[in-house]
């Protein structure tokens, strides 16, 4: 008997033996989370495809696109897309951003001979560099342009190029409540080289601002509760600022009150576009605009007309 059971222990230790040499050589078991990590399906997972890219802008051949997180132009209405070297974040960086489904009105000029951006770049908001990237042979070839180096972070922002090669940038920064500052650079090359001028003494906030020519330009300012248009001009490459006198009368007072640049320049005259402001929604739903002229070169204005938006000449 004795025998028989040192027989039977010795085969189970045998066969316990065996199980764990089993156990120990098999694959492990996974997780449900680890299962879905070595499954074929995740294994293989790809980058989403990219969409077909499709113009924001319609009012010409000339459009662009930020589908793909990317910025691209086309000239022949999506036939042919270039890529624009600019991160998307740099596009929508500062104190304002936008939307991102569309660029920030006033940061970019598009045009057959000249397609530029204007956006800023660095981590530090204390420390953002100005710059503008710009093509001047339909996107095969990019230039950079800096405006400003070691810049606060822009809140607005305006773009502007003219046909004799002409620029200017406007930009605001270090915003509290409802003052900050502002910038004018204007550059007589090209953007090869930028120059700091005067701007108006105020600290209200920006509403507007560009120049029609080399000497003449214009700073609107209002946006918080504006009660009165608030224009200045100079007429002298910002030597001298002067407070613009709107002739209004009297059944619009205190309803057109944000002056719009820059104004169109006409054989003898400027046109501007004034608007009703955020609380203007009073006067057939805040639609309605208002049409002045300047026969003085942007010092006084004489009311036209009311405007439908679809008659809206600028904008």
């Amino acid at each position: 008997m004795k025998n028989i059971m040192i027989a039977i222990s010795s085969l189970m230790v045998v066969g316990i033996a065996f199980l764990i040499i089993i156990y120990e050589s098999r694959e492990p078991l996974l997780s449900p989370e680890a299962k879905l990590i070595k499954t074929p399906q995740t294994e293989g997972i790809s980058e989403p495809e990219k969409q077909p890219l499709e113009a924001i802008k319609t009012s010409s051949d000339l459009n662009y696109s930020l589908q793909n997180n990317q910025l691209h132009i086309t000239y022949d209405n999506g036939e042919k897309w270039n890529e624009v070297p600019i991160e998307m974040d740099q596009l929508f960086a500062g104190e304002y951003q936008g939307n991102r489904q569309e660029l920030i009105g006033g940061s970019y000029e598009m045009t057959e001979e000249l397609v530029a951006f204007l956006y800023s770049e660095g981590e530090d908001w204390q420390t953002q560099t100005i710059k503008i990237t710009y093509t001047e042979d339909k996107g095969e070839t990019w230039n950079e342009s800096v405006v400003k180096d070691e810049a606060l972070a822009m809140r607005f922002r305006k773009l502007n190029i003219t046909n004799d090669g002409f620029w200017t940038v406007i930009f605001t920064f270090d915003r509290t409540m409802s003052q900050e500052a502002s910038a004018i650079y204007l550059s007589n090359d090209q953007g090869e080289n930028w120059q700091i001028i005067s701007t108006p003494d105020s600290t209200r906030l920006v509403a507007d601002g560009s120049f029609v020519d080399q000497n003449t330009g214009f700073m609107s300012y209002g946006t918080i509760n504006p009660e009165a248009p608030t224009l200045y001009v100079t007429n002298d490459q910002g030597e001298t600022w002067e407070q613009a006198v709107f002739n209004m009368p009297n059944k619009y007072e205190k309803v057109f009150v944000i002056a719009r640049a820059p104004p169109i320049k006409e054989k003898d005259h400027l046109e501007l576009i004034m608007e009703q402001g955020p609380n203007g929604d009073y006067y057939r739903n805040g639609l309605i605009k208002a049409k002045f002229i300047s026969t003085d070169n942007g010092h006084t204005w004489e009311f036209v007309e009311e405007v439908e938006p679809e008659n809206e000449k600028m904008g």
